[in-house]
């Protein structure tokens, strides 16, 4: 039986929302606590960006706009106006925008000073819940932390809260302009607490259903009658307790934001016995397995699946203990398309130093890096009970290894099993799931908003935006979209 809304408040880890009663659902749920999420929350407590007084930005065009709304928040500027003509590492046109006001030339190695500056108005917060499954700064936890972003440590800091500040606090430094994983996750737990966003967190909730609230449903839970421009959506979950325990929640919203990223679901070839015990999809347990002294030197090799970063960091990880891998991939190693050909070397040296092994070391060759083998244009074509793996080149040649364990690195896809048919619908292509790169989430390209479902909101990889230097030009959409919905109600 659903919890009325009166006991959803009284869930542990929700009863401090006074928001979530019987009679006032809340206007904003986000699902997801990650950057995105983070980024956004803070908009909505009422931190605004105002356009400095007396800034130059490099980009005359923009320059010439942004004199004309000096000292006005840009929350309240025609986004799409002030978008136009700009051009960024991001398909989203707020995304390039909001990055170009916060690094007005950050692709150009340059340091000019950010135009914006930010104030808490109280007035303008928005009633919100932030719900996740563990601490603020979602999958940065489950990452292996001393691993290196591929971002410039600089480009993964939110509003209100210099990155290199904070680390010069801690005493840290970092390496090649880069952070590790680790400092990163501290960071964005750090940034909920100090910037006195954490009463609107509830960690430890996992979401299991969102819905459509329809008006017969909504008079029975005895919530405000529905009208035609009022839209409901009932959420719900349940709230891991200190004891282990699983208590349920239902609450309601006006709006919902899928923050959701998309490091949930690790994807899979599809291969015969892909399924077997000794094969595994993420990192994490190549990790564990290294620690626990499951691999060595004398093992038979790891198979590494993929030609992306993870993959590269799991060929250091095996390498750094000795452990000889075979390392297979569909493309070849001078296709345009692979990530190691469009990284500058000077710096990202240990991915380059992956892609020269990729590229020297073949399984007949007799390279410098002994115990590792290069397969690029190969296939997994079946894994036996017996750590035998079959590997199939471009021409159609079979290969049998034998092998110890392998990490099929292949990318992920987000979780959204709590959606009718994981979301499908909401896509550029129904037909297909969502996807960050190939198939995002439809949404409108100036308030996030879902096309197909109003009151559907999608941030960060959901909407396409994959690096937290250009998810925080989402936030800024979202919260214009929603404090424009509010001042509509108002006039009503």
């Amino acid at each position: 039986m659903d919890l009325p809304l009166a006991q959803a408040a009284m869930s542990p880890g929700l009863e401090q929302f006074p928001e979530t009663s019987e009679r006032q659902p809340l206007p904003v749920v986000i699902i997801g606590n990650g950057p995105s999420a983070i980024c956004l929350s803070y908009f909505l407590s009422g931190h605004r960006p105002y356009v400095r007084k007396g800034a130059v930005h490099p980009n005359p065009i923009l320059q010439k706009k942004l004199q004309d709304i000096a000292g006005s928040s840009i929350v309240e500027q025609d986004l799409e106006f002030l978008s136009e003509g700009l051009e960024g590492r991001s398909h989203n046109p707020l995304a390039v925008l909001f990055d170009a006001l916060v690094r007005p030339d950050g692709d150009l190695g340059g340091m000019a000073e950010s135009v914006l500056t930010w104030r808490l108005e109280p007035k303008h917060l928005v009633p919100h819940l932030v719900l996740g499954k563990g601490p603020p700064g979602g999958a940065w936890h489950s990452i292996e932390g001393s691993m290196f972003t591929l971002s410039l440590g600089d480009w993964m800091e939110l509003p209100g809260l210099h990155f290199r500040d904070w680390m010069r606090r801690k005493r840290k430094n970092l390496r090649n302009d880069r952070a590790t994983t680790r400092d990163i996750a501290q960071y964005y737990e750090h940034y909920v607490k100090v910037l006195g966003l954490q009463q609107r967190f509830a960690s430890g909730t996992v979401v299991t259903s969102v819905k459509p609230l329809l008006a017969s449903s909504a008079e029975e839970d005895r919530v405000e009658p529905l009208t035609a421009s009022r839209k409901l959506y009932e959420i719900h979950g349940f709230h891991q307790t200190a004891a282990g325990l699983q208590s349920p929640f239902c609450i309601h919203a006006e709006n919902v934001v899928l923050a959701t990223g998309t490091y949930d679901s690790p994807a899979w070839l599809g291969a015969d016995g892909e399924d077997l015990p000794y094969v595994f999809h993420k990192i994490s347990d190549l990790e564990t397995a290294l620690q626990k002294q499951r691999l060595g030197p004398e093992s038979d090799p790891v198979l590494i699946v993929g030609a992306g970063l993870t993959a590269a960091d799991a060929v250091l990880a095996a390498r750094h203990s000795n452990v000889p891998v075979i390392h297979t991939f569909r493309r070849a190693v001078s296709d345009s398309g692979l990530v190691f050909n469009q990284l500058p070397k000077m710096m990202y040296p240990e991915y380059h130093k992956v892609h020269q092994m990729m590229t020297e070391q073949s399984l007949t060759s007799s390279g410098p890096y002994k115990g590792y083998s290069s397969l690029p244009k190969h296939r997994v074509a079946r894994f036996s009970a017996d750590k035998k793996c079959v590997l199939e080149d471009a021409s159609g040649k079979r290969t049998v290894f034998n092998i110890s364990m392998a990490f099929v690195l292949i990318g992920s896809n987000p979780n959204l099993s709590f959606l009718p048919s994981h979301g499908k619908h909401l896509a550029l292509d129904p037909e297909q799931p969502v996807n960050s790169r190939r198939n995002p989430i439809d949404t409108d390209p100036f308030t996030y908003e879902s096309v197909q479902e109003p009151g559907l909101y999608a941030l960060g990889p959901l909407a396409g935006d994959s690096f937290v230097r250009f998810l925080q030009g989402g936030a800024l959409a979202v919260t214009a979209s929603l404090l424009k919905k509010r001042n509509v109600d108002l006039m009503d």
